[in-house]
């Protein structure tokens, strides 16, 4: 794990704003349109077996145990109870391509936006939340803990913390949160995904913990303007190439081959039964989170 080096007082005042700002924003946006919704998604995801018990009127018909009920001849249902707190786990990609932005933000800084309305979300609720910053390499963990000043940690590292390493493994950053978090929790995995050979990493952990993928992507990532030759250099190899944006059949075949490249994560994701938040810089993400709710709600009940 990588430390910290010091930094000049500027440089600290400035972080803070930075940090501040997105608390500022990300706050009201949880007060104002998740308050209640968050406890009724997430909250029921831990819930522990008590006891069998007769059934009384008014007790949803779900809750029936049909082999005690056969058993004794008369309607039992399965009580639980409810976790008292949970735990969420922000899982976010800090690899150099998502320094990439072509709009007023980076892929990095809307996935700040994102863990800090969740994690304000979480502490509002009396949950903790913990993080993991990972390239090819995990490099940052902090152990899931309650509080604000907690979550301005998390944020400024999702912000500010610069990696060793600029590629991505998706599946050593999933086989790392297994290890490290042991009680179920519910894991939010942060990246544009440019990495391979983490399916089978994703069925496990999707049976050990709630895991939702958001995958982030900049406009210019899906299509190419005409902007004559452009040098190309891949953020996390170097690797560079020279297009001619001004043909037409070089930016529909540049935009075909994004398009099916993000399908294929969709389809990876889906596949692997987990849930999917797609989110682009510079358009409002709230939306996107909104139905995500929505969606989880409706098939709740």
């Amino acid at each position: 794990m990588k430390k910290e080096g010091k930094m000049n007082p500027n440089q600290a005042r400035e972080i803070l704003k930075k940090v501040r700002q997105v608390e500022l924003r990300t706050r009201r946006l949880v007060t104002d349109a998740l308050a209640g919704q968050y406890h009724s998604i997430f909250k029921g995801r831990g819930i522990n077996f008590e006891e069998v018990r007769e059934y009384s009127p008014g007790d949803e018909i779900r809750t029936i145990d049909w082999n005690v009920t056969a058993r004794n001849g008369r309607p039992f249902v399965k009580k639980f109870t409810e976790e008292r707190e949970l735990t969420i786990l922000l899982m976010v990609d800090v690899s150099a391509s998502g320094n990439f932005g072509s709009t007023s933000q980076s892929k990095r800084e809307l996935s700040a936006e994102l863990a800090s309305v969740l994690a304000f979300s979480a502490i509002r609720n009396n949950d903790k939340v913990g993080l993991i910053l990972f390239t090819d390499q995990v490099e940052q963990y902090i152990p899931p803990h309650k509080g604000r000043g907690h979550v301005l940690r998390v944020i400024r590292e999702i912000l500010f913390f610069e990696p060793k390493n600029r590629g991505t493994n998706i599946a050593c950053a999933l086989d790392f949160a297994n290890k490290v978090v042991t009680r179920r929790a519910v894991a939010f995995l942060v990246s544009d995904f440019q990495a391979g050979a983490y399916e089978k990493a994703l069925k496990m952990t999707n049976r050990r913990h709630d895991l939702i993928g958001v995958l982030v992507v900049d406009p210019r990532e899906r299509e190419m303007p005409p902007v004559g030759i452009l040098t190309i250099e891949d953020s996390e190899t170097g690797q560079q190439m020279e297009i001619d944006t001004s043909r037409r059949s070089v930016r529909e075949h540049f935009q075909e081959l994004a398009a099916k490249k993000l399908d294929g994560v969709r389809k990876t994701l889906r596949s692997s039964g987990v849930d999917v938040l797609e989110l682009n810089t510079g358009q409002a993400y709230m939306p996107a989170l909104q139905q995500l709710f929505d969606t989880r709600e409706r098939r709740r009940s």
